[in-house]
């Protein structure tokens, strides 16, 4: 898991996107990048543990954690919190490094608990598969979801600092990658299944309210297609399985499957795309401004480093977690942005 430098990588022509440079690899899956006390923090879903790297020399194993690491945050007095998949519930890691269970999920959550954001106050907003997604597209093409009447819906689930539930959002489609925009007042999301970015407004008590569209990263059309019962939902279906095909989504601009996001300047976000090995960086409405490719699909995104200008990128080969802890193809990548 060497680590290099990453350079500016400009096209040479009109329609050559610029490529992140790999930083460190030999991983499971990487997932939940976080900036935190001048350096990077990482979890490895298929090995269960978080790490921190410097941005130089190799990264430091910081905990293991039962039950496969997920997301990650920390609470106003320094206590990290971690996500663990498949216990489906929150640690905290006490100062004497031992872990406590900070809020217990399993009455909630209908498939491994996911992503978390942890607001400035210590509020942690927690969201889950909904159902066991690996466990199906092991069996089917991931487009078969579609068939009506749809994946599962979940909730985010919204803790206070202490770790009680303070309350449920409206169930959204596989909610993924989240954080606060406008002031705190919008929690945006990324609903990876619906291929789309939801906002929704921070009640006072921390509660999450009504999700609206913020971005939808598919074509209205196509999406409708696809949904749809009878004939013409059976053969979009299965015209879309051929994206399971990785040499076949590598070829195509969208739709985008939204995983990790990560604000970008202008109000502008950062978007991880589970399809295809990219970031791309999309403003209200879903309108696409900036790509950067990757080398393989990409899983979580953020905007950092000790200047602030890198763009890192979490990437993997399959984010099947059986199959990634065999092959440890995951691989972190850099690129830092034009100023």
């Amino acid at each position: 898991m060497a680590g290099t430098d990453a350079r500016h990588e400009h096209p040479r022509e009109v329609g050559v996107r610029p490529k992140a440079t790999v930083v460190l690899d030999g991983f499971g899956v990487l997932e939940s990048l976080r900036w935190h006390d001048d350096a990077l923090w990482f979890c490895d879903l298929a090995q269960g543990t978080v790490h921190r790297w410097d941005t130089h020399g190799k990264p430091e194993t910081v905990l293991d954690v039962p039950g496969r690491a997920g997301g990650l945050g920390w609470l106003p007095d320094g206590r990290m919190l971690v996500v663990s998949m498949d216990g489906r519930r929150v640690y905290r890691r006490e100062p004497d490094g031992s872990l406590a269970v900070h809020a217990d999920l399993g009455d909630i959550a209908g498939g491994p608990v996911n992503d978390m954001f942890v607001d400035e106050c210590g509020r942690a907003y927690v969201g889950n598969f909904g159902f066991d997604y690996h466990g199906f597209v092991r069996r089917r093409p991931n487009s078969m979801l579609y068939e009506p009447p749809g994946p599962p819906r979940a909730p985010i689930a919204c803790y206070s600092p202490e770790g009680e539930l303070l309350g449920l959002s409206d169930p959204l489609v596989f909610p993924n990658g989240l954080f606060l925009t406008d002031g705190g007042r919008t929690m945006l999301v990324a609903e990876t299944l619906a291929m789309r970015l939801t906002a929704l407004p921070v009640l006072p008590d921390g509660r999450l309210g009504e999700p609206r569209p913020w971005a939808p990263l598919i074509g209205p059309w196509l999406w409708k297609s696809l949904n749809r019962p009878g004939p013409l939902g059976r053969i979009t279906r299965r015209v879309s399985a051929l994206l399971d095909h990785q040499a076949v989504a590598d070829r195509s601009s969208t739709p985008v499957a939204p995983d990790g996001i990560a604000p970008g300047r202008d109000g502008t976000v950062w978007v991880a795309n589970a399809l295809r090995g990219e970031c791309v960086r999309v403003g209200p409405g879903g309108t696409v401004l900036d790509r950067v490719a990757t080398s393989q699909r990409t899983l979580s995104c953020l905007v950092a480093g000790p200047r602030g200008d890198t763009l890192y990128a979490a990437t993997t080969p399959t984010d099947d977690p059986q199959r990634a802890a065999r092959l440890k193809g995951a691989r972190l990548e850099a690129y830092v942005l034009p100023s």
